[in-house]
């Protein structure tokens, strides 16, 4: 891509021939939807289109209304429900005021609406009360951005567009913005687009169709008129010294992953969503890029996710190693964060910082790392940066890019109308930011514990020897879930378990032991394999997971949570099963010995001990049934009633119940200040009990 002829895409027309739409709520849906299918013409969340018709108030009276997107809404899958109805004839007359303040504007439109349950009007819903044509659009494209950022911008736009094109100077979207873009319009007939400086596009239309064309003509007119000027020029200056080749780059890359994510975790959690895709290591490899990661981003849109600036990690392969690495990137992320609350205590003195963690990670030649509380969150800053590359891309090949300034940035980021947005965002779950592996993931506990673990907000890995079991504990969880096929007692497959965890999430920080075995029989008749068997799951198979664990755990410097499921066996011994009840002994003194390493590094390790599960449970299979009914002298199918009839309450142990007792150790909220423990689950039945 570097000395490409094209330096940067056009855009594709996605209309289609058969896309005619007489409603106008209808064309309206569809445009959007189009426009927000490419994220080079429309953020995520980012840009706003309206209509403007008639429509049948309450009281059966036909009125002069305007359709706009709701606020926190997404382009590309909006629907008719996502749009406000507002009343034109109570919003045309504000175009005659002089100012107005974001809460009397706020106010007002709320008002103005049809129905109060309607979601808040977008940002901008003035600016397209103000264009005098049935259909606007505006969004943030590329193309556009690219001229809007360069430092020569009202320039170059009147070079490109010529009189068809207006440049605004730039100015936070608001009731000023949105007067001087329906002024503008209103006093230049032949006005076809306005570009905002280092913001976006408007264009307006008869219909939802023709204003869509008008988008994607304006991009792509901007975007051959810069591949024109900037013919033969390498993107980002071409690739800066020291690159390395592809598996020694991507090696580094996930040794460093731990200690990136703690460092962008001081506050709460996060994940990782790693980027090596040939347009990141492009940009972090480039002679540019140094410069351009400092300048701030190239929209207003981006600011919530992204920040003003990424947090830029330098590297010399000739001099660097992974330790070094590590060890800047933990300073790094301390400056950056004392840089961040120093920003908001300049422009914002009154203002409490919000999480002043970096949201993108920059490693030279490495790759891009997006960081947010939830995979989604760090796969969306992850996703924005790359539109900013773009922009940077072609601000810097065509003139010299520029930005918001430190104070414009300030002015969005901690704006009370862009906050909301992300208040409509549902409250973080008690896990939010967690990574979770569960071993045995595959059996009845193990399912329930990934069930419990998910849905308080954890990312979970499945791992067992029982892929398609793995797969379907995860099946529902979408990209917070991941499975894994290996043997706990192999070191190479715990440690791909763990290396795919970093690589899907940037790491772990709860790690629950369940894989298990079961075998019953007297001494004399215990066979030297199930002997074997059983400790080579139950003991070497929980250390093999525990010293990954610990060693991931201790790299990323924040912490964790290690359980393992034992057995109340590990206390006191059940009849006919030595080989069983010794491995868990030794499992559980495991689990002791590891609280006592953990503990200055605040790594709890806690144990939970369930009795007789034998819904859903792998361990209980036919032969275990016989030989355990025969033991206490009743028929296999007996056994439940048996166990039932053990406990206090008379009711059996389930999976679900092993599961609570695991997300109590899990959980920092509940026992954070916990480790070396064991919790019962048995249903109330005496220590001593032997039969």
């Amino acid at each position: 891509m570097s000395t490409t002829a094209e330096l940067i895409a056009s855009a594709a027309d996605l209309w289609g021939s058969d896309g005619h739409v007489d409603d106008p709520l209808d064309a309206l849906v569809r445009a959007s939807n189009l426009l927000g299918a490419d994220r080079a013409v429309s953020n995520f969340g980012g840009g706003n289109t309206s209509a403007k018709g008639t429509a049948v108030d309450h009281t059966g009276n036909a009125r002069s209304v305007m359709w706009v997107k709701g606020s926190g809404s997404d382009l590309a899958t909006i629907g008719p429900q996502g749009f406000t109805v507002l009343r034109l004839q109570e919003v045309l007359p504000l175009i005659a005021r002089s100012e107005m303040s974001d809460e009397e504007m706020v106010a007002h439109l709320v008002r103005c609406q049809f129905d109060p349950a309607m979601p808040r009007p977008s940002i901008e819903t003035l600016l397209h009360a103000f264009v005098p044509a049935a259909h606007v659009h505006h969004t943030h494209p590329d193309g556009i951005n690219i001229l809007a950022g360069s430092e020569h911008g009202e320039q170059l736009v009147r070079e490109c567009f010529g009189e068809s094109a207006a440049w605004i100077p730039y100015i936070r979207p608001g009731f000023a913005l949105s007067k001087q873009v329906g002024e503008a319009v209103r006093a230049t007939p032949g006005l076809r687009l306005i570009v905002l400086a280092k913001h976006g596009l408007v264009v307006w239309g008869d219909s939802a169709e023709e204003a869509y064309h008008a988008t994607i003509d304006a991009i792509n007119t901007a975007i051959a008129f810069v591949n024109q000027r900037t013919k033969g020029v390498r993107r980002f200056d071409g690739p800066a010294a020291g690159a390395l080749d592809d598996a020694t780059r991507h090696a580094l890359l996930m040794e460093l992953l731990p200690a990136i994510r703690g460092a962008t975790s001081s506050q709460r959690p996060k994940l990782l969503c790693v980027d090596e895709s040939p347009q990141a290591l492009e940009f972090v490899s480039s002679r540019a890029a140094p410069e351009l990661v400092t300048v701030g981003a190239p929209c207003p849109d981006h600011l919530v996710h992204t920040k003003r600036v990424p947090l830029w990690i330098p590297f010399d392969p000739a001099a660097d190693d992974a330790e070094a690495l590590a060890t800047r990137i933990r300073d790094a992320a301390e400056d950056y964060r004392v840089a961040y609350r120093a920003y908001v205590a300049e422009y914002g003195p009154d203002t409490a910082p919000m999480d002043s963690d970096a949201r993108v990670v920059l490693v030279e030649h490495l790759g891009l790392i997006g960081v947010g509380p939830t995979l989604t969150a760090a796969s969306l800053s992850r996703d924005l940066y790359h539109r900013a590359m773009e922009v940077m891309a072609g601000a810097h090949a065509l003139d010299r890019f520029v930005s918001l300034t430190p104070a414009e940035s300030f002015a969005v980021e901690y704006w009370p109308l862009e906050l909301y947005k992300l208040s409509l965002a549902p409250p973080p779950r008690e896990l939010q930011g967690r990574v979770a592996l569960v071993t045995g993931a595959a059996g009845g506990i193990g399912r329930a514990i990934v069930d419990a673990l998910a849905a308080l907000g954890a990312a979970v890995i499945a791992f067992d020897l029982d892929g398609e079991g793995a797969q379907a504990a995860i099946a529902d969880l979408g990209a917070a879930g991941l499975a894994v096929q290996g043997d706990v007692t192999s070191e190479s497959d715990v440690a791909g378990a763990f290396r795919a965890t970093m690589e899907r999430y940037g790491g772990v920080d709860i790690v629950v032991s369940n894989a298990g075995v079961a075998t019953s029989a007297p001494v004399e008749d215990t066979t030297l394999a199930d002997w074997n068997r059983s400790h080579a799951i139950l003991g070497t198979g929980y250390f093999l997971v525990a010293r990954e664990a610990f060693r991931l755990l201790r790299q990323q410097g924040s912490g964790g949570s290690v359980v393992f499921v034992a057995s109340k066996n590990a206390l006191v011994a059940g009849r006919n099963a030595a080989a069983y009840s010794s491995a868990k002994a030794a499992e559980l003194h495991l689990a002791r010995c590891l609280a006592e390493e953990g503990g200055a590094a605040g790594i709890r390790v806690n144990t939970v001990n369930p009795d007789a599960v034998l819904q859903g449970s792998g361990i209980w299979d036919s032969s275990w049934r016989e030989e355990r009914a025969a033991n206490y002298g009743i028929a296999p199918d007996a056994l439940e009633e048996h166990y039932r009839a053990r406990t206090t309450l008379g009711v059996n142990i389930l999976p679900e119940d092993v599961a609570a007792a695991v997300v109590h150790f899990a959980s920092d909220r509940r026992s954070g200040k916990s480790t070396g423990n064991i919790l019962n689950v048995d249903g109330g039945v005496p220590a001593a009990y032997t039969r």
